[in-house]
């Protein structure tokens, strides 16, 4: 997936001028071309060929006077690459600052990695809007198990849906996640073990008979994906409708984004699915799904996990448990310092269905999710701090979070899933924000 990149020249450039544009593209091409698909340069006011933005290699002062041509494009991000290090140059600031004057997306990355983030996300822009599809697997959300909490999700509503849609371009598909699972059912041990023979999953306490049914899941929702075409991400309604299959898809959302790289998304949450997408393709860093109970919830979060107490911890206002399905939730194993596959833990989920036990490292975290009006995307700066156990309850093994302004996560946070992103990424997702324009919310 590369963003197509035009770059423009200036027909007021000189000789010198062009020698240099010149050498900058080829500089260009050399550092970015794991990214970007660069095309035929065009003159300033010639017809653009579809494409997803404009590159400037070079700016100079004829752009102070070329109002006309270069509104020919204001439809398109501007990425500045012009100094001979890949980046910006601070004598550009000026031009820049006239481009933005007049409405234009203009972006000035200061290093590489900021500017691959920014050319990343233009992909994926394109890519949703072009050609993006993704898979649902569900059948009447919200009137399955604990219907008193999932009737109230915001996802499976149909104005969601549209608006998802109309925003951001992609296509939803539906498929029942009850036909999925009788696909599994009907499929033999052999030819799951057959599967799986290379797969070296770490594992305790889960029988052969169970690890077959996960596996099975994975071949059944591969046939599915398979029938669609085109899936850049898939979920299903595991929770909620979890009465209609005999396991649970945690191993096989694992090698589907493993051996296929598909996004994957927990209980039908497409907003969750979106955000995923999105952050991933752009950041190229690992990312996961958790609930996030902030400690001033209260008894409201901790009768949820069946757990009496927070942890005895200073600044408890400033903390955050992540808990999912009774860990801190699904990532695949390559995100992941440990990664293991366990029995069920919650009461909601068939008998012989499996979840993941895993952890991402101790440090900086940043969680982040776009809103549901898909207008604004929150940005919070964290930390895990350690795991804690809780025996016998919903909460075996989640992540103890310390964040800035508890009290303001409260007022702006506008979900239960949250996506957890390893390491301080504030900077790149302001770019990715404005790539897609919406507004990053600092928490």
């Amino acid at each position: 997936m590369k963003t197509k990149l035009l770059p423009i020249y200036f027909q007021a450039a000189n000789d010198r001028e062009r020698g240099e544009f010149n050498e900058q593209l080829l500089r260009l091409k050399d550092m970015y071309g794991d990214v970007a698909e660069f095309l035929d340069p065009i003159c300033l006011g010639d017809c653009a060929p579809e494409s997803d933005a404009v590159v400037f290699p070079q700016l100079i002062g004829a752009a102070f006077r070329e109002k006309e041509n270069l509104r020919k494009y204001i439809d398109l991000p501007m990425v500045v690459l012009t100094s001979h290090f890949g980046t910006v140059e601070m004598w550009d600031w000026e031009i820049v600052t006239y481009l933005r004057d007049e409405g234009y997306n203009v972006f000035t990355p200061y290093n590489i990695e900021l500017a691959k983030v920014v050319l990343r996300a233009i992909a994926a822009k394109s890519k949703l809007r072009s050609a993006g599809k993704f898979l649902m697997l569900q059948d009447s959300p919200g009137e399955g198990m604990q219907a008193y909490i999932f009737k109230r999700f915001y996802w499976w509503e149909e104005e969601c849906t549209q608006k998802m849609q109309d925003a951001f371009g992609i296509k939803m598909i539906y498929r029942s996640w009850k036909e999925t699972a009788d696909r599994a059912k009907a499929i033999s041990d052999e030819a799951a073990k057959q599967v799986c023979a290379d797969w070296n999953v770490n594992q305790e306490g889960v029988s052969e008979s169970n690890y077959l049914r996960a596996v099975k899941i994975y071949m059944a929702v591969k046939e599915v994906i398979n029938e669609v075409g085109g899936v850049e991400g898939v979920g299903c309604n595991c929770l909620n409708e979890s009465f209609l299959c005999d396991t649970t898809p945690c191993l096989a959302w694992n090698m589907i984004f493993e051996r296929d790289d598909i996004i994957w998304a927990c209980e039908g949450d497409t907003l969750t699915m979106l955000s995923t997408f999105i952050l991933y393709r752009a950041l190229q860093t690992p990312i996961m799904m958790t609930n996030l109970y902030p400690f001033l919830v209260g008894m409201a979060a901790l009768a949820h996990e069946k757990i009496d107490h927070f942890p005895n911890i200073p600044d408890p206002d400033n903390h955050l448990l992540g808990v999912h399905c009774g860990f801190f939730g699904f990532a695949p194993r390559q995100f992941c310092t440990e990664w293991t596959m366990r029995p069920k833990v919650l009461e909601i989920v068939d008998p012989n269905a499996i979840v993941i036990d895993c952890r991402f490292p101790k440090g900086p975290v940043t969680i982040a999710k776009i809103y549901p009006n898909f207008k604004k995307m929150s940005v919070i700066e964290a930390e895990i701090e350690d795991y804690v156990q809780y025996p016998g309850s919903d909460c075996r093994n989640g992540a103890l979070i310390r964040c800035q302004n508890g009290h303001e996560i409260m007022q702006e946070l506008s979900s239960h899933h949250a996506l957890i992103l390893i390491g301080k990424r504030t900077v790149e997702l302001k770019q990715l924000a404005k790539v897609f324009n919406m507004e990053a919310v600092i928490l």
